[in-house]
């Protein structure tokens, strides 16, 4: 919806993500689309080439682009598709875990606030 208001006043924009049913369900004016886990949508952490990449196709779909338009681009998770069996999945075998590790990560938190660390 921002994109949206942004263009309707002269400001060109372009979506880059991985969430490419919702985004596109929004109606967005141009949307680059990574087929990569969420959160990471410009590609692997510390990976300025595929950084750089993700931002010169968007910046040439400004330049290109007049009408909505959604493009896939060609960036590929380090092991292919087998993030796709794995993401989010929470069973029997993780479940434990992933508790533990939720409980870490809040104790983390709890520990940082309290020391008056900044949050992130």
């Amino acid at each position: 919806m921002t994109a949206r208001a942004l263009e309707e006043n002269g400001i060109a924009t372009v979506v880059i993500g991985s969430a490419i049913d919702i985004v596109t369900h929004c109606g967005v004016p141009r949307y680059l689309h990574n087929d990569i886990p969420l959160g990471n949508p410009l590609g692997h952490p510390y990976e300025s080439d595929q950084h750089l990449d993700c931002v010169t196709r968007a910046l040439m779909m400004v330049r290109d682009e007049s009408e909505p338009t959604v493009k896939k681009s060609h960036l590929k998770w380090h092991n292919g598709e087998a993030w796709r069996d794995n993401y989010m999945r929470v069973d029997d075998s993780n479940r434990e875990k992933l508790k533990m590790m939720g409980e870490e990560n809040r104790r983390r938190r709890r520990e940082m606030i309290d020391n008056g660390e900044k949050r992130i």
